[in-house]
């Protein structure tokens, strides 16, 4: 439950490299490519899906391993085929830290409708899932509300009663698809497996299915066994038991420290290099900038409540990263954590992406749309941000409400019904707070429902029925109007009201 499932992809891929694998990054299999003597599989035919050239990779044995898309690859193989793989959704999401403990999980195998639950600290946060129904094979999976309320009200169960489980705390929500198998040799064909399955087609595809992350290596060598039977190929023994991943062979707990004494990098962010590159954080270290401050020397934030820093995008595309959702979701894990702060880190991104692969204006727009559109149905900000829409409804008292309309006033001084970035300008000025025309209309816009560069009382008064319910937490403009109202309200009183002085 605790490591980083991308970066340990990556490094396999590394390390595979390392022994001399030829890899590919963004490219796909078009179909199969057969002896027109014999009929067997002797490769395929790929497509580099960013230039869309096609080409020929000769081979052996060709090894499907692909996971929810098994089927498809065997299809390609024979068409008559039936299906092996039932794929299965599963939505988990992210929450803060402060919901769990640092060193303590729980998992619940017999939850309210017999799915298995778990709540686990995961990078600095809380991960919470997870749920398990059948889904049709996509590239693109979307959590939806119901599967994020379900988590939430099991995750109820396990808190005391003095603890609020807000939908407003969800910071982050994704959708994976397990490639749960049926063996084909088997007799009780109905039974689903979370174990994985080898098996070899007439024409010689060998196809591993099924399995998880804890048994890799195993997959690896029953497939590679399969393989060799089959196809008489030359082989040694199996060498992946002790065999390290790239960045393990120098690593120690304690390697972080060398970063910060080495180069000056803030304990934090060293300890989020060190685990996650191991002995290949120092190639980051010594790409990191200097940030003219006292402390830290070097290792410029993307974002400040995260550990990544810019140095990471630069050594991203060293490691072949291509695209801005590779940065946000794959080299770094911003995407999943939280998606408002992955949002905000992404112009700067695509910045060190354009510098370091030559982007033009127009490649830096598609790249950031891209992204936000990953960012808006696959990694849950779009549920987010339905939770406040045109259809809420205003349930707060009249008290309530008489208390917010006080404060939207205090921001629409001139009886407008309205407020925009002037106005919300000149009331931080009155109580010397600087922010940059660019943050506030981020502000705004997180809450101008019908996106018309203004809010409206009714829009302000949906937010603050929404936080009060739970639904929406962590608003930066009611955080922002509240703490100006507070300021005014604290502002120092003249001396001839305050009792005289001398």
């Amino acid at each position: 439950g605790q490591h980083n499932d991308a970066r340990m992809n990556l490094a396999i891929a590394l390390t595979a490299a390392r022994y001399g694998a030829a890899t590919a990054n963004y490219t796909e299999v078009r179909h199969l490519l057969k002896s027109s003597d014999t009929g067997r599989v002797c490769g395929v035919r790929c497509r580099d899906v960013l230039t869309g050239k096609e080409f020929d990779v000769r081979a052996k044995c060709v090894i499907n391993a692909t996971g929810p898309f098994t089927d498809s690859v065997r299809k390609m193989d024979d068409q008559e085929v039936p299906n092996i793989c039932q794929p299965s959704a599963g939505v988990h999401i992210v929450m803060p830290g402060y919901y769990s403990p640092d060193n303590m999980g729980l998992l619940d195998p017999d939850t309210s409708d017999g799915r298995v639950i778990f709540f686990l600290p995961w990078e600095k946060m809380t991960i919470a899932g997870t749920t398990d129904s059948p889904t049709d094979v996509t590239a693109h999976p979307i959590p939806t509300e119901e599967d994020i309320n379900f988590i939430l009200s099991e995750v109820r169960n396990y808190l005391g009663p003095d603890v609020e489980v807000r939908r407003g705390d969800v910071l982050a929500a994704w959708s994976g698809i397990r490639p749960l198998v049926t063996n084909p040799d088997s007799k009780d064909t109905q039974s689903l497996s979370r174990n994985h399955v080898v098996t070899i087609s007439d024409s010689g595809l060998v196809t591993i299915a099924g399995g998880k992350w804890t048994t890799y290596r195993a997959m690896a060598r029953d497939t590679i066994d399969a393989a060799v039977r089959e196809h008489s190929l030359e082989a040694g023994s199996c060498q992946t038991m002790g065999l390290q991943l790239e960045g393990a062979e120098d690593w120690s707990p304690t390697l972080y420290i060398r970063l910060v004494q080495d180069y000056g990098l803030e304990s934090e962010v060293a300890q989020h290099l060190a685990s996650t590159y191991g002995d290949k954080a120092f190639e980051v270290a010594k790409i990191a900038q200097v940030t003219g401050k006292r402390w830290p020397i070097v290792g410029k934030r993307l974002v400040s409540e995260f550990p990544y820093i810019e140095a990471e995008v630069v050594y991203g595309v060293k490691e072949y990263a291509r695209t801005a959702v590779d940065i946000i979701s794959r080299r770094t894990r911003l995407a999943f954590l939280n998606v408002q702060a992955a949002d905000e880190a992404l112009p700067r991104i695509v910045d060190i992406m354009a510098k370091e692969l030559n982007w033009s204006e127009q490649k830096k727009k598609e790249e950031l749309e891209t992204a936000k559109t990953f960012l808006y149905y696959e990694m849950g900000y779009k549920v987010k941000t339905d939770q406040l829409t045109d259809s809420s409804e205003i349930s707060l008292v009249p008290s309530d409400i008489e208390r917010y309309k006080k404060r939207f006033r205090m921001f629409d001084k001139d009886k407008k019904g309205f407020i925009t970035i002037l106005d919300v300008q000149r009331v931080l000025q009155s109580i010397s707070v600087q922010m940059d025309e660019n943050t506030l209309h981020e502000i705004l816009n997180e809450v101008d429902l019908n996106k018309n560069g203004q809010v409206e009382l009714n829009e302000f008064l949906q937010l603050m029925s929404a936080i009060q319910k739970g639904r929406v937490s962590g608003s930066r403009l009611a955080v922002l109007m509240k703490s100006a109202e507070e300021n005014l309200r604290r502002q120092a009183i003249p001396v001839d009201r305050s009792g005289g002085g001398l």
